[in-house]
Parts: C-alpha cells; sequence; structure tokens
C-alpha cells in the first residue's frame, strides 16, 4: 500500500498564507489613503497570522511525539512571532492606530523577507471583505 499524501497539509496552507501576506503587505504599503481596501488589506493580515499561529502546534506533534524535541522548539521559536504580531496588529487596528499598524507591518515584512513572489502569481486579492469578517469576530 502506498503513502497517502494530504494536498491541503498544515505546511502548504502556512506557506500559501504567508505569500498572501507578503502580497497583502505590499498593497498596503502602497495605499495613500485610508479606503476599504486599506481595512481589508491590515484585517486579512491580522486573520491570516493567528490562522498560521493556530497551525503551529498540530504541525509539531508529530515530531514531539516520535522524540524530535529540538526539532520542534525550533520550528516553534520560527513561528512564534505571528500570534504576537497578529494580536498587536488587532488592537492597533481596532484603535485605528495607523502609525503603529505602518511599524507593525515592516517588522512582519522583515520576518518574511525570504518569500519570492513570481510577476504571474496566482494568488489573486483574497483580502477583499475580510474587514466584515473582521468586524464579526
Amino acid at each position: 500500500m502506498s503513502r497517502v499524501i494530504n494536498p491541503n497539509a498544515l505546511g502548504k496552507e502556512r506557506d500559501r498564507l504567508a505569500k498572501a501576506i507578503y502580497l497583502a503587505l505590499r498593497e498596503l504599503a502602497q495605499q495613500a489613503s485610508m479606503e476599504t481596501k486599506t481595512y481589508d488589506l491590515a484585517a486579512y493580515i491580522v486573520l491570516s497570522l493567528e490562522t498560521i499561529a493556530e497551525t503551529i502546534d498540530p504541525s509539531v506533534q508529530a515530531w514531539e511525539k516520535r522524540g524530535y524535541w529540538v526539532k520542534a522548539d525550533r520550528f516553534r521559536m520560527d513561528w512564534m512571532w505571528t500570534g504576537q504580531y497578529a494580536k498587536d496588529l488587532r488592537a492597533a487596528l481596532l484603535l485605528d492606530d495607523w502609525a503603529q499598524v505602518a511599524l507593525l507591518s515592516g517588522k512582519i515584512g522583515g520576518k518574511l523577507n525570504g518569500i519570492k513572489l513570481p510577476a504571474k502569481h496566482r494568488i489573486g486579492q483574497p483580502w477583499v471583505g475580510a474587514w466584515q469578517q473582521f468586524s464579526k469576530v
């Protein structure tokens, strides 16, 4: 019997979200005024960071089960920033503190600086409507 591969694995989801966050950060940096798209972009970044933070523990459970504690701890340390930045960005966005949003966006961009997006990516605009979803939570 062959191995079953899950195409919707947490790692692939994390990579997809990281690329989308990177693209949203680029779009957010180009915004000149506060409009609906600006709120959508910032809200999408928060929601995506929270989703990434939720995938960390399930991802390392298999390593911990096999006794790879160092590998699991290193992975947690590499992605621990997502939860904290999501919380800080959420607070800044709720207070309409755009100076803090800009500061945190720069920090998040620094963490994701290794991401390479092709010129013709197929990510689209996943942030459309994110502000409504953000406001519901």
